[in-house]
């Protein structure tokens, strides 16, 4: 028990992770060190043996990567995390940690880009299967389960999709089966969401998004429930070798002691601007958890402790609507990631889906006028109206002088994943 278990999220967000230093830092110090001298031959030997806490050398542990770890385990209301260098290293030693040869693995067909790459292109080559399905769908999952099922990966809401899966539904379907429960819950982050509490085994994040907040990092945490699973773990990240740098945890660490607040004006500003989208007259449909539409909007509430800050949504002119509103905006930012501060803005069927062929990009629900939104944190009146002049472009009949459609052309594609950033 520490100080810090039953605090609340908002004290969490500043307190957790701040243990006394040398010298009385308010702030945990950024030890920009490669190694740890030893006192002597016989405390080096103790930290070998793991007989003794301390620091050898950085990949295998640091001071300042610690307390962001012990940050969000307490958060998320695990036992301990490990902090790696992207979000894709922290899933990479996740499946690495889990499966082996012969392995069969069962994930969200709505998930992250990279995530899918990594399955198909890479774990088949070691042997291990997989099958991707509509995590949404308690049916779909049951039916994917084969003899040698050892891992349920679920991202939830999709990305881009925004389709919700009942954790606590899904967990008792895998454990029945001998499966361990995987959760990407980077959109939701720890404030809206604890994957733990609904019987979870293992929780993920990409740090670049909502917990750092600021898009100026690139990181990924594992977050476990137990000392065997967190040492396993940790020998196998030791061993690959992606783990997060000092300095970069310092950033994150101080991006998260302003999480609960801007999580709070982040589900404000989208819930605004998804009932603005909803009433356009150039809005075909909008995806948004906090909306009473959405498929899944009663078990979002019951799951989630908001509605996030991320929306889809499908324009009734298509590609070239979408693209035409991408051209359009001023104060939204046309990039891929999310979760910062600033309102980003895609269009995945002529941006990050471009290169899928229009079949798979169906299977997958990516729909030729989706828009992907990552509300930020400015003045949500504000991001309307830039919105509401680039939605008065989409319906304009012909492309604006000069553009051409410079997307790739599309290539058959077997799988059915998507491949979002």
């Amino acid at each position: 028990m520490t100080q810090h278990d039953k605090a609340s999220p908002e004290t969490l967000v500043v307190h957790a992770g701040t243990d006394r230093y040398q010298f009385g830092p308010v702030i945990p110090p950024i030890y920009a060190t490669s190694t740890f001298y030893f006192t002597d031959a016989e405390q080096g030997a103790a930290l070998f043996a793991g007989e003794e806490h301390g620091y050898i050398y950085s990949r295998m542990g640091n001071p300042t990567v610690e307390a962001l770890e012990k940050c969000i385990a307490a958060l998320e209301g695990g036992h301990r995390a490990l902090a790696c260098a992207s979000g894709m290293a922290a899933i990479h030693t996740t499946f690495a940690s889990l499966l082996e040869a012969g392995d069969h693995m069962i994930l969200s067909d709505a998930v992250y880009g990279p995530t899918c790459t990594l399955v198909e292109t890479v774990l088949t080559r070691y042997g291990i299967e997989s099958t991707g399905v509509d995590t949404s769908d308690l049916a779909a999952i049951e039916r994917a389960f084969r003899p040698n099922t050892k891992v349920v990966y679920v991202e939830t809401p999709g990305n881009p999709t925004l389709m919700i899966a009942d954790l606590k539904a899904v967990c008792r379907l895998a454990h029945e089966r001998g499966a361990l429960v995987v959760v990407d819950n980077t959109f939701m982050s720890p404030i809206l969401q604890q994957p733990f509490r609904w019987g979870t085994d293992i929780v993920v994040h990409s740090l670049t998004k909502f917990l750092n907040g600021h898009a100026d990092v690139v990181g990924g945490v594992i977050v476990v429930r137990d000392e065997t699973r967190y040492g396993a773990f940790r020998k196998m990240l030791n061993q690959l070798g992606g783990v997060l740098p000092p300095f970069e945890s310092f950033l994150v660490h101080r991006g998260i002691k302003t999480l609960a607040l801007r999580m709070k004006q982040h589900c404000v500003n989208a819930q605004k601007i998804a009932e603005f989208l909803a009433s356009h007259s150039a809005v075909e449909w909008v995806r948004y958890p906090g909306l009473t539409s959405h498929p899944q909007y009663e078990l979002a509430r019951t799951q989630m402790a908001g509605a996030g800050g991320i929306i889809s949504f499908e324009l009734k002119g298509g590609v070239e609507a979408g693209r035409r509103v991408m051209n359009s905006v001023k104060l939204c930012t046309l990039a891929v990631s999310l979760g910062g501060v600033e309102t980003l803005i895609q269009h995945p069927p002529s941006m990050t889906h471009a290169t899928m062929g229009p079949e798979a990009r169906r299977r997958a629900h990516i729909t030729d006028g989706l828009v992907r939104l990552s509300i930020g944190i400015e003045n949500a009146d504000e991001i309307i109206a830039d919105l509401e002049q680039a939605l008065s472009n989409a319906t304009v009949k012909t492309a604006p002088r000069g553009m051409v459609d410079r997307r790739p052309k599309p290539a058959p594609q077997p799988d059915h994943h998507t491949s979002t950033t």
